[in-house]
């Protein structure tokens, strides 16, 4: 019986890759329209940067939901199947290839060896309805750097009274804040206001923290937001401070750097270039921490300098539209 069976595998398949359709076009010969789609998606991957952005910053929506181009193997792949095109079938590889090298790493098992540093990022949202809630929850994690983002005045004693306790060095500037469990040195407001934005927005914050691993540099910032709009992605004030952003960390003389912000895109965005460039994104983790409801994109980061994250994970919702994401950090020696 198991015999019959396996023969009768072998003459379906053979069938299968010979078969030809009413138009005479056998599995070689059809899905080429399928075969182009998955080639292209490969493209897309692979040479995201040559998507121009001269025309509503085509090549920043991109890379911003980059990850999810992926989702074309599994689409394109039935399609093969039903077509009954090997040509497409093999087509296919391409972007589960690309895709496998750009991002399959994110899925591995994180490392598990020593860290020094545990830090949170957090954009609380301006609209938060219980903001002790959040502060405790974010606590519970025990971490021992929590960033904040979109502080309010009438929430911030909120924060500030129930993180007293176990995070007693506190520093912030306009709507962003940092809570350490060491010491702060040097605490000083960080310009990332783009041209055309009044006086008094303040996102950007710059803490000295001493460490048992000795003293590092620790930044928190909030980029403006992006919009879809009619021309395009308008990402032009973010990109501009990210400018701001990246020229403030090259000039940072401390070796060992942490950044924790929402910076409004994903790591793969060429707009947050001068950022990323003298950074490193976390080894292993999706960490999808945007918008909490339904997270599609991580646009809240955890990144580094003369240092490593191992992996990035989210923790459970609060009351913000936002996820909030936490990272083992390990510094290197100094």
């Amino acid at each position: 019986m198991a015999v019959d069976a396996a023969g009768s595998r072998a003459r379906h398949t053979a069938r299968w890759c010979r078969g030809t359709d009413a138009q005479g076009r056998t599995p070689w010969t059809r899905g080429r329209v399928l075969a182009a789609l998955a080639v292209l998606s490969a493209a897309l991957l692979v040479f995201h940067s040559a998507v121009p952005n001269a025309v509503g910053r085509l090549g920043s929506a991109l890379e911003a939901f980059l990850p999810w181009l992926g989702l074309a193997v599994p689409v394109l792949l039935a399609s093969a199947l039903v077509r009954r095109s090997l040509t497409a079938l093999v087509a296919v590889l391409l972007p589960a290839a690309a895709w496998a090298a750009l991002f399959g790493g994110l899925l591995l098992p994180a490392d598990g060896g020593a860290h020094d540093i545990t830090a949170v990022q957090h954009n609380v949202s301006d609209e938060n309805p219980d903001p002790t809630g959040t502060a405790r929850a974010l606590a519970r994690s025990a971490p021992d750097l929590i960033a904040l983002e979109e502080l309010t005045p009438s929430a911030l004693a909120s924060y500030e009274a129930a993180l007293a306790a176990e995070y007693p060095y506190h520093a912030v500037e306009g709507t962003v804040g940092l809570w350490s469990r060491h010491p702060l040195t040097g605490v000083r407001r960080v310009d990332i206001r783009p041209a055309g934005i009044g006086e008094g927005w303040d996102r950007g914050l710059r803490c000295g923290v001493r460490t048992p691993r000795g003293e590092i540099a620790v930044y928190v910032a909030h980029l403006p937001s992006v919009r879809f709009r009619a021309t395009g992605f308008g990402s032009g004030p973010r990109d501009e401070s990210a400018r701001l952003l990246g020229a403030a960390l090259a000039a940072e003389e401390l070796e060992r750097v942490i950044l924790l912000g929402d910076l409004n895109s994903t790591v793969d965005d060429r707009g947050l270039a001068p950022v990323t460039s003298r950074m490193r994104a976390p080894r292993r983790g999706l960490a999808l921490s945007w918008p909490a409801a339904l997270p599609v994109a991580r646009i809240d980061q955890i990144l580094t300098r003369s240092a490593t994250a191992a992996e990035i994970r989210t923790l459970p919702a609060t009351g913000s539209d936002h996820l909030p994401v936490a990272a083992r950090i390990r510094l290197d020696a100094s």
